[in-house]
C-alpha cells in the first residue's frame, strides 16, 4: 500500500467516526463551532493574509491567469465576508432532525420524512481558499463531516484557514476530524478520495471544468456538480435600457473570474440599435473584448466575430459575445441550446414574458431584471454555499445546508400490524 492510499485511508476513517459524533450534536454545539471558528479568522487576519501572500508569489511565479489569481487572492474584505459567512451559517435554522409532512394513512400509522445529515462530504476546489471556510461551515452545521482537498496553488492559504478551524473546533470540545484538509497536493489523492465510498458519501468539485470532468469520470463515490458558468442575459422588447445598461455592465464587469458572471449578452432587435453603441463603449472603456454576430458587428464597429465556439464559451475573463435576437423565442431557444444551466436572465417590463423566460429557460437560477452576479449562496440568504450544481438530482443551484442533507422516511404507530 502506496504512503498516500495509506494516508487516505486515515483520513477516511476518522471522518467516518466524526460523522457520527457530528451527525447527534446539538444546535449550540455547531453554532458554538462556528462562533469560535469566525473569532480565531477574526483574531489573526494577519496570519491569513501572510499565507496567502506565499501563494499569491507561487501563483506569479507559475505564471497563473489573471482569473485563477484574483479567485486565489484573500484581502481583508474577504477575509470579512467570511467570518460574516460563518455567522450567518450559525444563524440559520438547523435543518437536520426537521420533521416534514407527516400524514395519517388509512390502517392508522403516521408516515413522514425527516431530514438527515448526507455523512461524509468530499470537496475538490482550485484557487478559492475562502472555500475550505464556506465548506466546512455548511458541512459542520448540517452535521457532516468533510474531507477538503484545495488546490496546490492555494496549500498556505488553506493550511492557515484550517488551522482556525481545528482551533474552534477544539474551544468547544467538537471532534477536530469533522473537518479535514488535506495537507499533501498529490494527484494521487484526488484519485482515492472520489473512490472511498466504504468512508465518503458524496463528492462536490469545485473549479475548471477539467478537474470536474476528471471527477465525474473517475468517481466511484456520487458526484454534485456542476461543469461550468456560460451565463446569458436577454434584454427583451420595450425593457427598461437605463436598468439595462446597469444589469449588463454589472452581471460581467463586477467579477470576471466567478461561475455567474455574464459571458453572452443576447439583444431583442427591437432595442439594439438605441441600446448597443452606448452600452458597447462602456465595455469597451473597462477593457472588455466584444465579439458579436453580423447585425451587432454592423451597429458597433469595434465588435469583433463571434464563432460557433464563443456562444458555448466560458470566458472567466474580459470577453463577452453578443447576439441580436428576433425576440422572446428565440432568445429562450439559444440559451437551452448553448447555457450551461447555471444562471441565465432577463431585462423586461412585461409580466407575461418574464413569467414565460422563468418557466421555460432550463437553468439551475433563472431570474428577471437582476444580475447573474446574484447567484450566489450568501446572497441568497444560505451563509454560503458548498458550490452551484446544475445538476438535476438531489440538490440544484447554490447548495446551502438543505443541498447537504437528505429525508429518510419515518413510521409512528402505537402496536400496529399489516393486514
Amino acid at each position: 500500500m502506496s504512503d498516500i492510499e495509506q494516508y487516505m485511508l486515515e483520513l477516511g476513517a476518522q471522518a467516518r467516526a466524526a460523522s457520527w459524533e457530528i451527525g447527534k450534536a446539538t444546535t449550540a454545539q455547531k453554532n458554538s463551532a462556528l462562533i469560535a471558528i469566525a473569532e480565531a479568522i477574526d483574531a489573526r487576519p494577519e496570519d491569513l493574509l501572510a499565507a496567502n501572500k506565499l501563494d499569491l508569489q507561487a501563483g506569479t511565479d507559475k505564471g497563473l491567469a489573471d482569473a485563477l489569481m484574483d479567485r486565489l487572492e484573500l484581502t481583508p474584505a474577504r477575509i470579512d465576508a467570511m467570518i460574516e459567512g460563518l455567522h450567518q451559517v450559525a444563524a440559520l435554522p438547523d435543518p437536520v432532525g426537521e420533521i416534514s409532512d407527516m400524514k395519517y394513512r388509512p390502517s392508522g400509522i403516521q408516515v413522514g420524512r425527516m431530514r438527515v445529515p448526507l455523512g461524509v462530504v468530499g470537496i475538490i476546489y482550485e484557487s478559492r481558499p475562502n472555500v475550505t471556510c464556506e465548506a466546512a461551515s455548511l458541512c459542520l452545521k448540517s452535521g457532516n463531516a468533510t474531507i477538503l482537498r484545495g488546490g496546490s496553488e492555494a496549500i498556505q492559504s488553506n493550511r492557515a484557514i484550517a488551522a482556525c478551524i481545528n482551533f474552534g473546533l477544539e474551544q468547544v470540545g467538537l471532534n477536530t476530524h469533522v473537518v479535514q484538509v488535506l495537507d499533501r497536493i498529490d494527484r494521487d489523492a484526488v484519485g482515492k478520495l472520489i473512490t472511498m465510498v466504504e468512508f465518503v458519501d458524496v463528492i462536490i468539485p469545485r473549479g475548471g471544468k477539467g478537474l470536474i470532468e476528471r471527477v465525474s469520470e473517475e468517481a466511484k463515490v456520487p458526484v454534485i456538480k456542476h461543469l461550468d458558468g456560460n451565463c446569458h442575459l436577454y434584454v427583451d422588447d420595450g425593457a427598461d435600457l437605463e436598468k439595462a445598461t446597469a444589469v449588463a455592465l454589472n452581471a460581467k464587469t463586477q467579477r470576471y473570474g466567478t461561475c455567474c458572471t455574464l459571458e453572452s449578452l443576447l439583444l431583442a432587435d427591437s432595442v439594439a440599435a438605441e441600446l448597443l453603441p452606448g452600452l458597447a463603449k462602456k465595455y469597451l472603456e473597462l477593457g472588455v473584448e466584444l465579439r458579436g454576430c453580423e447585425k451587432t458587428r454592423k451597429i458597433v464597429a469595434a465588435v469583433g466575430p463571434a464563432t460557433e465556439e464563443d456562444w458555448a464559451a466560458e470566458y472567466l475573463a474580459p470577453i463577452l459575445s453578443i447576439k441580436i435576437v428576433a425576440g422572446l423565442d428565440e432568445a429562450i431557444s439559444h440559451i437551452n441550446r448553448y447555457s450551461s444551466q447555471h444562471t441565465d436572465s432577463i431585462m423586461t417590463q412585461d409580466v407575461n414574458r418574464a413569467q414565460r423566460f422563468l418557466r421555460e429557460v432550463d437553468s439551475s437560477s433563472v431570474m428577471v431584471n437582476a444580475s447573474t452576479r446574484f447567484a450566489d449562496g450568501f446572497e441568497y440568504g444560505l451563509g454560503a454555499e458548498i458550490g452551484i450544481s446544475t445538476d438535476k438530482l438531489h440538490a440544484r443551484g447554490p447548495v446551502g445546508l438543505e443541498g447537504l442533507t437528505s429525508q429518510k422516511y419515518i413510521v409512528i404507530g402505537d402496536g400496529h400490524v399489516r393486514k
